[in-house]
């Protein structure tokens, strides 16, 4: 096996999308509608305006690992005097390619990318699975994470 890494390309976006929808099932979500659209708008304007960056894994042509950082900016705080954060997601791997480092390693790339744009911080919403990857990176819980949905 020889896998090779490589950034996420318009060209790829179908497979990315329809690993994503797999990813978000794995980890509980129902399907509601079909979120293939609304997800194909988001990539292909964000990979266009540079605030999507993704890393891919590849076993020969197939996409075997994904990552995603998204780039948003908040007025500057004291942990983030650049405003400027990573938002980490799209964390996958194909069930039979796992435990041997992929998504470290596609890890490590999203979140160098997030230090060339300049955030001060990555953030992430982990799943069961994901938790002692990030923790194992360097990620610290933070215990007053909160969400209201809209």
């Amino acid at each position: 096996m020889n896998i090779i890494y490589r950034k996420l390309t318009e060209n790829d976006l179908e497979t990315f999308i329809n690993m994503r929808i797999n990813q978000l099932r794995e980890e509980g979500a129902t399907d509601e509608m079909d979120l293939s659209p609304a997800l194909m708008d988001y990539y292909q304007q964000h990979l266009a305006n540079g605030t999507f960056v993704s890393w891919l894994a590849l076993d020969g042509d197939k996409i075997i690992g994904t990552s995603g950082m998204s780039f948003v900016e908040k007025p500057p705080y004291f942990g983030c005097p650049t405003g400027r954060i990573g938002l980490l997601s799209s964390m996958y791997t194909n069930p039979d390619y796992r435990r041997q480092g992929i998504a470290r390693e596609l890890l490590r790339r999203v979140v160098e990318e997030a230090r060339a744009y300049g955030c001060g911080t990555v953030q992430i919403t982990a799943s069961d699975m994901g938790v002692l990857l990030y923790s194992n990176f360097g990620f610290v819980k933070n215990k007053n994470f909160m969400q209201y949905k809209l």
